[in-house]
């Protein structure tokens, strides 16, 4: 009898693909940007079971190629704006993701953004690479103190209350926006919770870590942005997609906020002509807020879990749908 065909979209997680192969006849995209639309068209009519990136755009069209071949998609991520669900749940295709795993990850490139921006760590990291560190001189390095300061996070899920434990050691008075009040949180931390525009009208440092919806997109425009203090900070580690980006540009240059650290962009790369690049107050990383090695493998092994199940007809660890 022949095995089950699986296709991975990258060759990212060697673990995830050598337990995949030890089980199923399994081909990977050898490339490291996300395979055509052509191919995925192509390897869905193929292929039982399709083990993808959150870059790799999953349309309708491509779901209906797999139509009563295609058992599942397992997204090697948490998020899965990536995937038409509607039109997966439509044709019977299991949709997964990863969660659960990287909350510890991101909340400590949370708090690396956060000194990043606040102690001017990569702007004095540029200027000895450029040469501009010719005297022993702070004044041009002068930063904010993260001690003791405000902090707001909106959205509360896990890497929010993750970030909350970090906040401890740096007695920070951690305030929060959430749709429904988190009783047993506020009272196990000591926070408060407020509205939208008191988080931003009051901390120093306001940490975004909402799922993207159409609730949260551009959640953080101009009009936000206004109402945040001039000696405050942005920090996002949700998706590109919650601010806009030329309005972010926009008060960092007027000096609306002091300054931004994100970890995501809209769009993704951030093209390298987009002025925001070359503002001094922000501090930009390629999206990597769960790229520690562990987390990293640990949910290819997930999504490739997830895979196993679903084609063995057993109990599928994280569906979506």
């Amino acid at each position: 009898m022949p095995k089950q065909k699986v296709y991975v979209t990258r060759a990212r997680v060697p673990t995830a693909i050598e337990l995949l192969q030890t089980l199923f006849d399994v081909e990977v995209w050898s490339e490291n940007t996300p395979p055509p639309k052509d191919v995925l068209i192509e390897k869905a009519s193929i292929s039982d079971a399709i083990m993808t990136e959150v870059d790799d755009l999953i349309d309708e069209e491509i779901l209906e190629s797999g139509k009563g071949k295609l058992k599942i998609i397992a997204n090697r991520a948490v998020g899965y704006n990536n995937i038409d669900v509607e039109a997966a749940t439509a044709r019977n295709v299991t949709i997964t993701n990863t969660p659960g795993i990287l909350a510890e990850a991101c909340a400590d490139m949370t708090f690396a953004l956060i000194l990043s921006i606040a102690r001017k760590v990569t702007f004095g990291d540029r200027a000895i690479r450029n040469g501009k560190w010719t005297v022993f001189d702070q004044s041009p390095y002068l930063g904010t103190d993260v001690y003791g300061k405000k902090l707001g996070i909106i959205g509360l899920g896990d890497i929010g209350e993750k970030v909350i434990k970090r906040s401890i050691g740096f007695e920070m008075d951690v305030f929060y926006h959430s749709r429904t009040a988190k009783a047993e949180i506020e009272e196990k931390y000591r926070i408060t919770r407020l509205g939208f525009e008191d988080i931003l009208s009051t901390c120093d440092y306001i940490s975004l870590h909402v799922p993207l919806s159409p609730e949260t997109e551009k959640m953080i425009s101009s009009r936000e942005l206004a109402l945040m203090r001039e000696d405050s900070f942005l920090i996002n580690m949700s998706r590109g997609p919650t601010v806009d980006l030329d309005d972010l540009h926009a008060a960092l240059e007027s000096g609306q906020i002091a300054g931004a650290a994100i970890d995501v962009t809209d769009p993704e790369p951030v093209p390298m002509d987009h002025p925001i690049v070359h503002n001094e107050n922000i501090v930009i990383t390629p999206h990597i807020g769960s790229a520690s090695k562990a987390t990293f493998t640990a949910m290819g092994v997930a999504a490739a879990k997830n895979i196993v199940a679903a084609l063995q007809d057993k109990q599928i660890p994280s569906p979506v749908n």
